[in-house]
């Protein structure tokens, strides 16, 4: 065997830099780092080629001491943390002190530097093949500036895995995006080939914030998300999230900042998909764009050279504070949210200006809307939904109630009748002042025994009254259980599971987190469980993969929420099934009741399933179909 040598500060280099510079992105987001850790509020970024020809990065940030430029340039060199401290507590995008001698190793690289106690700038360059650092004097602004050409030009093996120039430079596009959206408080120009591609001026007030947001990530996110700003225990999330009925076939507009990096995290991930999970449609994404602050001793940044990853100190804290805002925030969408987004969009203007407009003509077009509401007066028969007002709070439906209609579909008895659970007479008049016209208006119609058609100042909606009953009735078994507790039922023969000692010393562990889902698992050997109790309601689900899902949750995550998974989809399947079906006539007033159910409701913009409810035409587009206003 080769005796151990130590290797060349050249070698050594290159294999950091296939850590670190995968491609000309790669590059683009270590310069840019440096420039906003550097203070810099205005970054210009010039590529040519995709990149691969010339990165120019110029900032005008605090700059770099000409005595220290050569120093920049060499491996494991920093401004940004000096003691273990330091490290333990990171505030800076950048610290490891690689990028730079990294980059210089696999290209020609330039930089041009000068600090306000400079009289002149310097510049120092060098190349892949010596290292050799050449300083000399040059014309520079306060900041800096770092030229990046012929990437790759020295191992050819890495060049060959590069794509095409239209690939790369989307690559470099989205990192720009990535930095845009971290910093509001600076502005970003991209220009490629001579090109000018993206100019953002500094955003420093909410409208100017969304604008941003509106050009990097599509008008039609800012139109349909709703404003999250939350703090508890240390930790503040703020952002965007998108409304369930802008969801995406792909994760390509889900963006997560810790401190103000960029990060890839599957606990997040995870956070997000259990706060969407019962309102979006099968294989979709959720969009968001959201930033957490929490105190730097608390996270750590140092898992991998790319910095994309980091590791909570108290995981579970992070991920519960995380679902629970997103899930308090999507179940108080109501429609009013939904018709700003679906107004915007329609008139492509503003959303509060599009629906603020109690003159009834938001459309301009010489449509105007009646003075009055259609004058319904009525109430909710026993024989129709369950009733609630505008004007007064919505009427509870009690437990018991819910609990025997549960027990009916339970037990093999079938669907019990509505008149079990809406026995209540309700009032559902519309106020005389038009100023107070309920989201989605007054019914006028039913189509086909599928649709309830409504009249409302924005234009037609049309609501699939099974989808929106089936969110109604499912929010309130919800409740109802809820309110009782899940009841555990003993098994006639325990269930014996192998399992790893991991998976037998977890189990062991969080006996008490079992028990308060319904599962009562003893440990009677060092690789076995024993199952005595499940939750009484999934007592004819697969016992043995709930429990092993459940301990697999408990090992990624630190936690489950299987079991209320599990129990949620199927009191939605009794919820499909106790829901008015097709071709079920309703009246006027047992329509409207629904309507107003659906407004008071959590999440009923769309069913169990994730289908959308209901759905706005505006007087715009209606106009549009028969040529109005041309």
């Amino acid at each position: 065997m080769p005796h151990i040598q130590l290797l060349s500060p050249r070698l050594a280099n290159q294999i950091a830099a296939g850590e670190v510079v995968e491609r000309p992105a790669s590059v683009v987001k270590e310069l840019v780092e440096n420039a906003l850790d550097a203070g810099a509020s205005r970054v210009d970024i010039e590529v040519e080629q995709g990149g691969v020809k010339l990165i120019r990065v110029r900032d005008d940030g605090s700059g770099i001491d000409e005595a220290d430029l050569p120093l920049a340039l060499s491996r494991h060199a920093t401004s940004k943390i000096l003691t273990l401290d330091d490290l333990e507590a990171v505030g800076t995008l950048g610290f490891r002190g690689e990028a730079l001698a990294s980059i210089s190793s696999v290209s020609r690289l330039a930089l041009t530097s000068r600090t306000e106690a400079q009289e002149a700038a310097a510049r120092v360059e060098v190349e892949g093949r010596d290292m050799d650092a050449r300083i000399s004097p040059a014309a520079h602004p306060v900041g800096t500036t770092v030229e990046v050409r012929d990437l790759f030009f020295n191992t050819p093996a890495r060049r060959k895995f590069l794509r095409t120039e239209k690939t790369e430079f989307n690559h470099v596009e989205e990192c720009i995006r990535r930095q845009a959206l971290s910093r509001f408080d600076a502005g970003f120009t991209l220009r490629h080939n001579q090109r000018v591609v993206q100019s953002l001026r500094p955003a420093e007030s909410e409208v100017d914030k969304e604008r941003r947001i509106g050009s990097l990530c599509g008008q039609q996110f800012i139109d349909n998300a709703v404003i999250i700003d939350a703090e508890a225990t240390g930790l503040r999330l703020w952002g965007w999230v998108a409304l369930p009925t802008f969801s995406r076939s792909q994760a390509d507009l889900q963006y997560f900042f810790v401190n103000g990096r960029v990060i890839r995290d599957k606990l997040v991930a995870h956070a997000v998909r259990q706060a969407y999970r019962d309102v979006l449609y099968n294989n979709r994404h959720p969009a968001f764009v959201l930033y957490l602050e929490v105190d730097p001793a608390t996270v750590d940044v140092n898992v991998h050279p790319t910095k994309h990853e980091v590791r909570f100190r108290d995981g579970r804290l992070v991920h519960d504070f995380i679902f629970r805002t997103l899930h308090r925030a999507l179940a108080d969408v109501r429609p009013d949210d939904h018709l700003r987004g679906a107004v915007a969009q329609s008139f492509g203007r503003e959303p509060e200006a599009a629906v603020a407009n109690p003159a009834g003509n938001p459309v301009g077009t010489g449509a105007s809307l009646p003075d009055q509401a259609p004058p319904v007066a009525a109430y909710a028969t026993g024989s129709g939904v369950s009733g609630g007002a505008a004007s007064q709070p919505q009427q509870e439906w009690k437990a018991s109630d819910q609990m025997a209609f549960y027990q009916s579909l339970n037990e093999g008895g079938g669907v019990a009748s509505r008149s079990d659970y809406a026995r209540q007479q309700v009032a559902v008049t519309p106020p005389q002042d038009t100023d107070e016209e309920p989201p989605l208006g007054y019914a006028i119609a039913q189509l086909h025994g599928i649709y309830i058609l409504a009249q409302s100042r924005s234009g037609l909606i049309v609501v699939d009254m099974h989808a929106a009953h089936e969110r109604i009735t499912y929010e309130r078994m919800k409740n109802a259980l809820a309110e009782q507790d899940l009841k555990s039922q003993p098994l006639l023969v325990p269930l014996s599971l192998a399992v790893s000692q991991k998976e037998a010393a977890l189990a062991e562990t969080h006996g008490e987190e079992l028990q308060h889902l319904g599962l009562q698992i003893e440990r009677i050997g060092p690789e076995t469980l024993a199952v005595r109790q499940i939750p009484a309601l999934l007592r004819g689900a697969d016992t043995e993969q709930l429990v092993r899902d459940v301990l697999a949750d408990l090992i990624e995550h630190g936690q489950s929420d299987r079991v209320e998974a599990v129990t949620h989809e199927l009191l939605g399947t009794m919820a499909c099934h106790g829901s008015v079906r097709a071709n079920r006539q309703l009246t006027i007033p047992e329509m409207n009741s629904l309507l107003r159910d659906m407004e008071a409701t959590e999440r009923s913009g769309q069913c169990n399933h994730g289908r959308p409810t209901w759905t706005l035409v505006t007087l715009s587009e209606l106009d549009k179909l028969f040529l109005r206003g041309r």
